[in-house]
């Protein structure tokens, strides 16, 4: 077996930030595919034969087994190195993205799809472990998390754009063919850039040094986990539980207007999210090493930017999709014009992304909180009366306003969760920040979706309008998560 050393490989300033700027452009292919899919879901509909609900499964495919995957994946990466699962999740990510591109048929591309999160899940949280791992400095780190977000941020909101161009051009399939070319730099990039974590590995040294250990494990195993000195085991019973519990409460939200929100099945499904997550909370609590540490959310702070995050992913989630439909079907607009309507939203999480890591850093996480989430909101009231003949204008004014409050948000969420656990355990501190995206972006699709299925063009911009109002309240949530954050003195060494 192989683990790694406690402390990361030290680089100069140069190198630090070569490696952020290599992680960013791995971050930039999660990101993209979240949000790129989004505004070809129409021309992939008319391509495979297919409806709103069938086309929500191709985005919540890869979503949440993303979401259910990610937290293993840190753990995997804080065992068995970092880089190594980093190059693996690239390569699974390419090559499911070329069988996304060849998909005959629904089924198929819904299973590659999810195969594509698997793939996801390895970079996510792993990219956000190494920077974490690679700026000590704590206003560094903070610095190197708003340009990490600002990237992210910028890749999520590009993703129509990006989409609409290419299918415009070359048809839906070129918006997974495109991932090729960008695996590939990134595979010689990380390869040259990103250094190999420091390890020790098996043979008899190692045997001499666990029977040595072996009585101190048995007495304080759960304090030298929280000192780092050693990854954690796989929890495999949580995982799958955490799987199940995600996969029914997603899937109730998507076929809950097709099979009855109170038919026999839909109260089966209710009835085994239920236990399945009665069943994770008793295992999770009950185990040394848990695949998450619940007793994390008795911390305001953390828990605070776990569902902050959460209601960020799902009111732009929930926008873009609806969004999507509405330019297209309700307007007449194409792919590359409904997805060149979002540039407002890509400009905002770009420029402000940076300037909130920087606010974050100075001033600590409660500013910039505040400003995401009445930006967030004001843009979900500039919708909430959604007409078909709505002006453009405030359209593009109101996906300026949520492109400003998600780029105010991401910075002060990531450094809250991170900055709570040690470096050594980034891997698994990245995973549940990225799991509470993942998750409020799944159920923004799946929302979404349901608020739409089966509605005629003309009466969906009607149909959408509590949707907008999803996305005000989310924001108003995060006014109440400020609260629970820091100033100045948020930002510090874990």
């Amino acid at each position: 077996m192989t683990t790694l050393a406690t402390h990361p490989p030290e680089l100069g300033a140069r190198g630090r930030w070569t490696v952020l700027a290599v992680c960013a452009l791995s971050m930039f292919l999660v990101g993209l595919d979240t949000t790129i899919v989004n505004v070809g879901l129409p021309a992939i509909g008319e391509g495979l034969g297919t409806g709103t609900r069938g086309l929500a499964w191709v985005v919540d495919a890869y979503t949440v087994v993303l979401a259910g995957l990610l937290i293993v994946s840190g753990a995997l990466a804080d065992r068995f190195g970092r880089r190594r699962v980093f190059r693996c999740g690239l390569v699974v990510f390419g090559l499911t993205s070329l069988a996304c591109a060849l998909a005959p048929s629904l089924g198929v591309l819904v299973a590659a799809r999810a195969l594509q999160g698997v793939g996801a899940s390895m970079l996510s949280p792993v990219a956000l472990a190494i920077v974490v791992n690679t700026m000590p400095d704590p206003r560094e780190r903070a610095r190197a998390i708003g340009i990490w977000a600002s990237v992210f941020g910028l890749s999520m909101a590009a993703g129509p754009v990006t989409g609409g161009a290419l299918i415009d051009t070359f048809g839906w399939r070129s918006v997974f063919w495109v991932n090729a070319p960008v695996v590939v730099a990134a595979l010689v990039l990380v390869a040259v850039f990103v250094p190999a974590d420091r390890v020790r590995e098996g043979g008899r040294g190692r045997g001499r040094e666990r029977d040595g250990q072996r009585g101190r494990e048995q007495d304080g195993q759960r304090g030298k986990e929280r000192d780092g000195q050693r990854p954690r085991r796989l929890d495999l019973p949580g995982q799958l539980l955490l799987t199940v519990a995600l996969s029914l409460s997603v899937g109730v939200l998507i076929e809950g207007p097709r099979i009855g929100w109170g038919s026999p099945t839909a109260l089966t499904c209710y009835a085994l999210f239920a236990a399945a997550t009665a069943a994770f909370v008793r295992v999770e609590l009950r185990r040394p090493e848990p695949l998450m540490d619940l007793r994390l959310f008795r911390r305001p702070r953390f828990a605070g930017a776990v569902l902050g995050a959460v209601a960020v992913f799902a009111a732009l989630n929930t926008g873009l999709l609806l969004n999507t439909l509405y330019l297209q079907h309700t307007r007449g607009w194409t792919p590359l014009a409904a997805g060149a309507a979002t540039l407002p939203m890509a400009l905002g999480a770009t420029l402000c992304a940076p300037w909130s890591g920087s606010l974050t850093g100075r001033h600590g996480p409660r500013r910039p909180l505040l400003l995401a989430g009445g930006f967030t909101a004001a843009g979900g009231l500039c919708l909430v009366g959604l007409g078909p003949d709505t002006s453009v204008a405030l359209l593009l004014t109101a996906y300026l306003l949520i492109g400003i409050g998600f780029g105010f948000a991401n910075a002060p969420l990531t450094n809250s969760a991170v900055g709570g656990l040690p470096p050594s355990r980034a891997g698994v501190a990245g995973a549940i920040t990225s799991t509470s995206r993942q998750v409020g972006a799944a159920v923004g699709i799946a929302v979404a979706g349901a608020l739409v299925a089966g509605v005629a063009p003309a009466d969906l911009a009607v149909a959408s309008r509590p949707g907008w109002l999803l996305v005000t309240g989310c924001g108003l949530l995060l006014l109440a998560v400020a609260k629970t954050a820091g100033g100045a003195g948020a930002v510090g060494r874990p």
